[in-house]
């Protein structure tokens, strides 16, 4: 009779099985699926308590699931076991193929270690083959179905026939576990994956609203902003302006992507730009305008990659500092120049004149096959037959025989050799003292105004003319002989005689001009107090009737 029921139980069994883990592949999440297999050992494999104990990221177990008494559930659901404890429950008792059985004779020793368990009641077994409340059945569970990655532990108890499993319900058990180990990690595998496409998701979301910021930081920028290509043959050009910069500039933003930095920047400062696009950081330079004119404007600089390997670009920020600038330009000018006729003034002459000055003095009776020899390598014979060694031992530091500074000579008074240097013309106002005394401090700077502005008609652009304080005033003008600086005076001195009108009334001053010269070796001072002596020679050696004006 139970040779004809075996076949029927197998098929049974082999139902519920299926039914158990057909199951295990319907349920939607790794917390579903854990109850699914805990619930499978309950109705599919009868026993009365199922419990699924998974291996945790720190090797130790937890208590993931359990099915069969609610009590039981409540009260170990969630603990945790260790690692070492578990090894050595694995490796006790009968070894049951895959399974591992530990029975009432041999567990009472695991009653006081630290994996959370749960004992039924019941009286003694009366068969060799009969249940014991203290017997324990234990099913490994390993990743992809077999090998040594410990994926969780099955235990079972109390069959429900009472007896131990024979042979049948150990394989059913063992290919349960096999089955289930593959349904956690498939349910692991589809947690993480909607756990990475959640991420994923935040991400994106998270990077379309700071492009969104970007965008709108970028459009609604106050000042001018700009992105740039980096690199290859079109670095430079402009892909993306705010509508900011196309206001600061007078272009469209069509227009403005067809130029780069290069095409808009003032000639003078492609140098500062070209630095700048090269290193990052900032430049202060002119970009053109539409109407042709130029504007200040502030360039900051960022590269920034697109991804790790990916394109770079320059993001730059244009801010305008016209007006800065025409405040800076115009202190400036006002440190360097009159505050009343706007020529410059003596800090500034000075400055001007120790451009062109050196403090090596300069011979000009060598001759010009010893000058060609000095510029084309017979240094020896390049100063009068003296040794460049030597003789650089006894000029000022920092001054060879191979600088590029343009010696300034001065013509021989008693000869016109040819000579051409830069001339000094200290002038001073005849009859400007009386203006002042008889029409007062407003007249006499009318006066200097006109004069000043007389003196700048006579020269030409390259020359500089000044004014000492006073009613002195100064003319550099470079590349004279000396009978043409003679001629410069003249021409100064009767454009001053005519008559200024202040107020309605005519006034006259003259004018007496001293005619230095500068020369390397000299200093500023030597320079100008050469020409103010002989202005004052010039002036007595004129009558007083001469000199009268006003």
């Amino acid at each position: 009779m139970e040779a004809e029921s075996e076949p029927y139980v197998r098929l049974a069994t082999m139902r519920q099985l299926h039914q158990a883990v057909a199951d295990l592949n319907t349920a939607r999440s790794l917390a579903d699926t854990l109850q699914s297999v805990a619930d499978g050992i309950v109705t599919g494999l009868g026993y009365e308590l199922g419990c699924v104990n998974l291996v945790r990221p720190d090797g130790d177990l937890v208590v993931a699931a359990f099915a069969g008494n609610s009590a039981a559930e409540a009260l170990i659901t969630g603990r945790i076991g260790s690692r070492e404890s578990w090894e050595r429950r694995l490796s006790m008792g009968e070894a049951w193929d895959g399974l591992r059985f530990i029975p009432h004779t041999e567990g009472w020793v695991l009653l006081d270690d630290d994996v959370p368990q749960w004992h039924t009641e019941g009286p003694e077994p009366r068969f060799e083959d009969e249940w014991h409340p203290l017997d324990r059945l234990y099913a490994p569970m390993y990743a992809s179905g077999g090998g040594l990655d410990l994926l969780g532990v099955l235990s079972v108890d109390r069959p429900r026939n009472g007896r131990r499993p024979g042979a049948w319900g150990r394989e059913a058990l063992q290919m349960y576990a096999s089955q289930a180990a593959i349904a956690i990690s498939n349910a692991r595998l589809r947690a993480n994956m909607q756990r990475a496409l959640v991420r994923l998701e935040r991400e994106q979301q998270a990077l379309r609203a700071s492009e969104e910021s970007f965008r709108q930081a970028f459009e609604y920028a106050p000042s001018g902003m700009a992105i740039a290509e980096m690199g290859g043959d079109q670095h430079g050009r402009l892909l993306r302006t705010n509508d900011a910069l196309c206001r600061l500039l007078g272009r469209p933003a069509s227009v403005l992507r067809r130029y780069s930095f290069a095409d808009l920047v003032h000639p003078e400062d492609i140098g500062t730009l070209l630095r700048t696009s090269a290193e990052g950081g900032r430049a202060e330079l002119r970009l053109g305008r539409r109407d042709g004119t130029y504007l200040w404007v502030s360039l900051r600089n960022s590269v920034v990659a697109d991804t790790t390997d990916g394109p770079r670009f320059l993001l730059t920020h244009v801010e305008d500092i016209e007006e800065r600038k025409r405040n800076e330009l115009n202190l400036a000018h006002r440190a360097s120049h009159d505050a009343l006729t706007g020529l410059p003034n003596s800090a500034e002459l000075r400055s001007r004149l120790g451009a062109r000055l050196c403090e090596r003095p300069h011979s000009v009776t060598s001759s010009a096959i010893e000058a060609l020899d000095a510029a084309y390598g017979d240094v020896e014979s390049a100063v009068h037959g003296y040794r460049s060694d030597v003789y650089e031992a006894e000029v000022a530091p920092g001054v060879g025989p191979y600088d590029h500074h343009v010696h300034v000579v001065a013509p021989d008074p008693d000869r016109d050799d040819g000579t051409k240097g830069l001339a000094v013309l200290f002038c001073d106002l005849d009859g400007f003292k009386s203006i002042n005394d008889r029409f007062g401090h407003h007249a006499g700077d009318a006066v200097l105004i006109e004069v000043a502005r007389r003196l700048t008609t006579c020269v030409r652009d390259g020359d500089t003319v000044a004014r000492l304080g006073g009613d002195e005033f100064v003319v550099l003008a470079d590349g004279l002989g000396a009978a043409d600086a003679a001629d410069l005076a003249v021409r100064l001195r009767n454009a001053i005689i005519p008559p200024i009108r202040v107020d309605g009334r005519a006034v006259r001053v003259g004018a007496s001009f001293g005619i230095g010269w500068a020369e390397c070796g000299m200093t500023e001072e030597e320079v100008l107090h050469s020409a103010d002596q002989r202005m004052y020679v010039e002036k007595r050696s004129r009558s007083k009737v001469h000199r009268r004006a006003g």
